[in-house]
Order: C-alpha cells, then structure tokens, then sequence
C-alpha cells in the first residue's frame, strides 16, 4: 500500500497482476489461519490472535516485494483514494479494483482448498448494526491515515505501518477490521471463522469508503506544509513584506 505511482516503470497489466496475486495472497492468510485457528483451539481469543499476526506479518511482505511494482493498495477503498489524488486514472482504478476482488475471491478458493473444504461457501456469520459499521469506518480511516502519513513522512516504513496497524486494529475495532472491499467480499465466501454473511456486505463496504474518504479530507489538510510566510508568523511576515 505504497500508494503513488511506482518509482520504475511497470506496464498496466503487470501491476494489475501484482495486485491481484497480492490481495489473493493476502485473503489466503486472514481465510487460512481462521482455519487453522478453528481447528487447533476452542479459545476465541486465541484463534483470533492466531488470525492476527499472520495477516499483518503477511501484509508487512506483500507491500514490501509488490508495493515498487503496482503501489500494493489490495484494496478497493485505497485505490479510490489514490484515485481522487490523481495517482491512477479512473480507468486504472476500476481495473485495480476489478482485479483486487477477484484476487481476493481466488485466495479464499486456495485456503479452502489446502483445508479440503469446498472451493466457496456462502458465510453464516452475522456481522451488522451500527457499532460493526462504525468500528469499519474506524477501521479504514486508520489504514488510510497511516498510509498517507506514511508517504508524507517516511515511505520506507509503509509496509510496517500497515501491517502493524491491522494488527492491532484486529483488537481494538469491534468488527476486527476488514477495512478493505475486496477482502470482506472475499471473506463472505467462506463459512470459517473470518467469514462474513453477504447480507452483510453492503454496510461494511460502505462504511469502508466512507472511512476512507474522511481520512483523505482529513489529512489532505493535516498534511498539507505551511506557507512560508504563515509559518514565518505576523512579525516576520511584516518584515519579508517590507523587505520586497
């Protein structure tokens, strides 16, 4: 989730590749280690950590070996952002997002597959209400503003800040943050312990572009550097005016 165009030039359909292989991979992770999870403890805790540090350990290598290529976003409400600052085309991100979903419905067939379950099954699990839609936009507004934050202040630390960001927001949002599209969809295709019941899904995906937009009004602001001359103060200001 580097964000911005890739500093080497890669064509189109190699960075739709690297993102639809990387959000596959990374639905792989949060579906098969909710599998695993399920199948080694009874204890909810536990299962969820053991969901946990896989997905923001997988998420810290997937940015790191795709972001240079396709800005490793995985995520439809990261694309649109990055839409809006003109880093892609809206072309380019309807592919972006074409791709990332069906990344992600691809990487819940291969965790199923490596656990003999069936290659898609529909969720059973409800997640709704306004405390689950809010914690999504929580959610998404945290990645998003670690993002950006990242790219103002220290790129090389992005694949790290994401993925110990959705480490802990696993913990602290009550819907234990999808904060993605493409990986809530994917997730309401499996009937395992991440999954999602697809009734479900408008809300969350709503709530995660919402998130996600607010993060971008809002640091579009914060971010933003200070004119010289308001940084400067009244004083100087005068002075700089007077110098002219």
């Amino acid at each position: 989730m580097t964000g911005d165009a890739p500093a080497e030039p890669f064509d189109l359909s190699r960075r739709l590749v690297a993102e639809a292989l990387g959000t596959a991979m990374l639905v792989a992770t949060v579906v098969g280690s909710g599998i695993m999870a399920e199948r080694l403890t009874d204890d909810g805790a536990v299962a969820l950590l053991c969901n946990t540090l896989p997905t923001g350990a997988i998420l810290v290598v997937l940015i790191t070996i795709l972001g240079p290529i396709s800005g490793a976003h995985f995520n439809p409400a990261v694309t649109a952002v990055f839409a809006i600052r003109r880093a892609l085309t809206t072309r380019e991100a309807a592919l972006y997002m074409v791709v990332q979903v069906a990344g992600g419905i691809l990487g819940t067939i291969a965790a199923h597959l490596m656990f003999e379950l069936a290659p898609l099954a529909p969720s059973g699990t409800e997640r709704s209400g306004p405390a689950q839609w809010w914690a999504e936009a929580v959610a998404t507004f945290g990645l998003v503003a670690a993002i950006l934050g990242g790219l103002r202040f220290r790129p090389a630390a992005i694949p790290w800040l994401v993925g110990l960001y959705i480490t802990a927001a696993y913990w602290f949002t009550a819907s234990t943050s999808f904060a993605n599209p493409a990986v809530a969809i994917a997730r309401s295709l499996t009937d395992t312990f991440s999954g999602i019941r697809p009734i479900d899904l408008p809300g969350f995906i709503a709530a995660e572009f919402g998130g996600a937009l607010l993060a971008l009004a809002l640091f579009s602001w914060l971010l933003r550097p200070v004119p010289s001359r308001e940084k400067a103060g009244p004083r100087e200001a005068l002075v700089e005016a007077a110098e002219r």
